[in-house]
């Protein structure tokens, strides 16, 4: 395929500077047009302002009488720009310096990564330095609540001296002579034996310290600072080296690459972020920096010079191997309906390449089809048609992309899956949701006979939003409550409730709601009222994110999709969220 003209011609500048006020005009986004590479670094000069009052603080929690809490606060995010146009960017490298304002009461620094609206497991420097592994916070946790209800269990008085004394014995044994250190409490969870490699990266900690426990300046070690705030235990804290930016003092960050992101200030290393899977250097295409900050300069320095794509054949792969294997003649057990965008080229090349490698699928008992809408832009619409003639694995459902429209590609999908495709189970997935074939199958299987049913991850009682950005107007949804619904990126219908929605959408009788999922919902309990349906709620059907032993996973980026595949073929069936 040949690279449009307008791409090759955009500049990779090696480096490149904008003042304070250049910053603020480009709404304080500086865009990296082709990525970080290794030993790319980017400086940030700035003040952060004086902390001010908010009512409604997002990282504190207002204590009982007051109005209002002081917060000072900054972000500094490297986003990809271009890996969807139309969507939120992924936070590649979310950097949260929180001055005031933290639930916890102190100064902390918070890291983290967003794809699709859905945050990962935060890493925060509160002072400490990082220990030998990140379990060990958990693990002490889980201990300590072990041993204190074994404690009250046995008739213990209620005396956090006593109580103290009792724990720390168990402490010591458990880090000293006792080989499975709190195994026997936490099922397994346990910091020994662990690889110091855990808490570093390129040999840096993740978070260096910067808190003293007393007044002799010893170190107090967490398990000693867990124990005192579960039995309230209080200790006069002081400051050895101060937390690394102030109110209203000058700083210079800086923020590098190699295997993770390395952050220094005023020259000394403060934290340091392993990459989480699914995102690397390349993506990251732009720095946004805001909250309370002055920002008088940014500098990007040692980027790549050459160009990498960002157009779809970067991401599409004209390999055999990849194509859908032809249609079976007669009925299939399983048809697997996936709600795609049309320039979402990656997350589907991502699905051909994992799941939908399944066995179940390469021998046609399972058919998996992408239902996709024409984009509002030619280019992409020329590049998807070649996609559809070469995989042959896309459906195009005939109206231009549109939030409200989506519902009409889950009648289509039923559709298919009575017509074209005759299955006795249909599932609706979305296009960054991996999906566990034959244990979603497993589960269908288990309604036995031909009974109706619904299966999912159920949501009962749910209202309508009125505001905010997914607000529902009474005039779409008068009612105050959804009738029962299974959430959007996987669940499976009964093949007699699909040929249902089908006739009525054709009779111009089937109510359209823009909520696809909710609109199931609807069509589903209208069904009910005439043929009873089994409804079957599992947490395995993962709305946000991944749980292991899952039977589908959702906002899996494409390179998650990969990782996961590689972990089914070897029989495990766990995440791929890197801490």
């Amino acid at each position: 395929m040949e690279t449009k003209p307008e791409n090759r011609s955009e500049p990779c500048p090696d480096s490149f500077l904008l003042s304070g006020s250049e910053f603020e005009s480009r709404k304080r986004v500086m865009v990296i047009p082709c990525g970080m590479t290794l030993g790319s670094h980017i400086t940030v000069v700035g003040t952060p302002r004086w902390a001010h009052s908010e009512y409604d603080p997002k990282i504190a929690i207002l204590k009982e009488g007051d109005e209002a809490v002081m917060v000072s606060q900054f972000m500094m995010e490297l986003q990809g720009l271009k890996n969807v146009e139309g969507e939120d960017p992924p936070r590649i490298l979310h950097f949260n310096p929180r001055l005031k304002g933290d639930w916890s009461g102190k100064p902390v620094i918070e890291q983290n990564t967003c794809y699709r609206m859905q945050w990962g497991s935060a890493l925060r420097c509160e002072g400490w330095k990082s220990l030998a592994d990140e379990d060990t916070c958990r693990w002490l946790q889980c201990v300590l609540i072990a041993l204190l209800n074994e404690l009250r269990s046995k008739g213990y008085p209620a005396r956090p001296k006593q109580w103290r004394k009792i724990i720390l014995g168990h402490f010591e044994e458990g880090f000293g002579e006792r080989e499975d250190c709190g195994q026997q409490l936490c099922g397994g969870i346990s910091p020994c034996g662990k690889s110091r490699s855990n808490s570093e990266v390129d040999g840096q900690v993740k978070c260096e310290k910067w808190i003293r426990d007393d007044d002799n300046k010893s170190e107090e070690s967490k398990v000693t600072w867990w124990l005192n705030r579960l039995i309230g235990r209080t200790k006069k804290v002081t400051i050895d080296w101060p937390y690394p930016v102030a109110e209203g003092k000058l700083f210079i960050l800086t923020v590098s690459g190699l295997e993770g992101f390395h952050i220094n200030v005023d020259g000394r290393h403060v934290t340091s972020f392993p990459y989480r899977t699914g995102f690397v250097l390349e993506d990251a295409t732009g720095l946004s920096v805001n909250g309370d900050i002055d920002v008088h300069s940014v500098l990007a320095a040692s980027l790549p010079t050459s160009h990498p794509s960002f157009l779809p054949q970067m991401h599409l792969e004209m390999v055999t191997k990849w194509k859908a294997p032809f249609l079976p003649y007669g009925h299939v057990e399983l048809f697997i309906g996936i709600l795609s965008a049309g320039n979402h080229f990656a997350e589907r090349m991502a699905v051909r390449k994992s799941w939908m490698q399944h066995k179940l699928i390469k021998s046609s008992r399972v058919v998996a089809r992408f239902f996709v809408a024409l984009h509002g832009r030619k280019d992409v619409n020329v590049e998807l048609m070649k996609e559809v003639d070469y995989f042959g694995d896309i459906v195009i459902v005939p109206y231009m992309d549109n939030y409200d429209l989506v519902v009409l590609k889950t009648v289509a999908i039923c559709e298919y899956g009575v017509r074209t495709v005759p299955a006795r189970y249909i599932m609706k997935c979305d296009d960054d949701t991996f999906v566990r074939v034959d244990a979603v199958l497993k589960e269908a299987r288990k309604i036995l006979g031909y009974r109706s049913f619904y299966i999912g991850n159920m949501n009962y009682h749910h209202n309508p939003l009125r505001h905010g950005k997914w607000a529902v107007t009474y005039e779409e949804w008068l009612e105050e409550d959804y009738p029962p619904y299974a959430n959007g990126p996987g669940y499976i219908i009964s093949s007699d409730m699909a040929k249902s929605i089908v006739s009525e959408f054709e009779r111009h009788k089937l109510r359209l709601f823009k909520m696809e999922d909710v609109s199931m919902g609807m069509w589903v309990e209208q069904f009910n009222k005439s043929k009873p349906v089994e409804y079957v709620h599992s947490w395995k059907f993962c709305q946000f994110g991944c749980i292991d032993d899952y039977y589908t996973a959702h906002y899996q980026s494409p390179r998650q999709m990969i990782c996961m595949w590689d972990k089914l073929q070897q029989g495990k069936p766990q995440c791929c969220n890197m801490r």
